[in-house]
């Protein structure tokens, strides 16, 4: 009886070691299949590891860039100057991707505002592999009543902010001899618009200044790019009359106005390794209204 008590003992103390041994291994394979998808995951998003600024984003396009970035493992950091409210809300959403958000109140039409913005991103993330330039403003009437303020306004904020931004971020870029600047122009910029002198003239300036940038850092693999939308809804058009958004969106050969997911898809491919000989170019999304 004792033989048989010590045999049963003996075989259940086996079966719990295997049980055991059995758990570690398929632990083993769990971990290891667990450690692919995350790399596969990780290869899937084409921004992992990077960091990334973009002006003016708590609103159309540029929150557009910002959440598809975060979305694809970028850490981005963003500017705003009016809503603390609307920046800390974009923060949250960003960081609900498992990626690092900062926001920054800043202006940058401003040198000073603009060297110190690149500076406390810099501090805080480490560097910057891309820089979206997106924060402009309108200031519309036809020339004969436009202002000089309404002219200093928009020149400053569009382009200026352009000037400052990427003569700033100049310096981790260099140190890392790798970047991609994108600077957001229009389709008005290419073809003008009656009522728009000064905006137009701000954004051709971008793509002047773009080409000349990367003319100027390419043999550091640093690129400059600009993106030309054309009709795109956002919040502002959503006020406007849906009459004329109509016709706007019958006289483009998509026959839609775009989405800020459209624009944003494009900054996503320029600012990731897939346009890594891509430099100078400015390329539109406007549905075929240039053609």
């Amino acid at each position: 009886m004792l033989k048989l008590g010590y045999f049963i003992l003996l075989k259940i103390n086996v079966i719990v070691l295997l049980f055991f041994q059995i758990n570690a291994f398929y632990s083993i394979k769990f971990a290891i299949l667990l450690k692919k998808i995350n790399l596969r995951n990780n290869y899937m998003k084409l921004l992992a590891s990077k960091t990334a600024l973009i002006t003016g984003a708590t609103r159309g396009i540029g929150r557009g860039i910002a959440l598809t970035f975060a979305q694809h493992g970028a850490n981005v950091a963003f500017t705003y100057v009016s809503s603390d409210e609307k920046a800390k809300a974009l923060e949250k959403e960003i960081e609900s991707y498992g990626v690092k958000a900062l926001s920054v109140k800043s202006d940058a039409a401003i040198f000073a505002s603009a060297e110190q913005l690149i500076n406390t991103v810099t501090e805080k993330f480490g560097g910057i592999d891309v820089l979206v330039n997106n924060a402009g403003i309108t200031r519309d009437t036809l020339l004969m009543r436009m202002s000089e303020q309404q002219w200093d306004e928009v020149i400053n904020a569009n382009l200026k902010s352009v000037f400052n931004l990427t003569k700033a971020v100049q310096k981790p870029m260099l140190k890392a001899k790798k970047g991609s600047i994108i600077n957001l122009s229009s389709v008005v910029g290419i073809k003008g618009n009656a009522g728009q002198s000064n905006y137009a003239a701000s954004k051709a300036g971008i793509i002047g200044f773009t080409k000349s940038v990367a003319l100027e850092l390419g043999s550091r693999n640093i690129r400059s790019n600009a993106i030309a939308p054309g009709f795109i809804e956002t919040e502002m058009t959503a006020a406007l009359d849906e009459k004329v958004v109509q016709q706007w969106r019958d006289s483009i050969p998509l026959k839609r106005g775009g989405t800020t997911e459209d624009v944003a898809n494009l900054a996503l491919f320029l600012a990731s390794d897939l346009s890594a000989y891509i430099t100078g170019q400015c390329i539109t999304v406007c549905g075929g209204m240039l053609t």
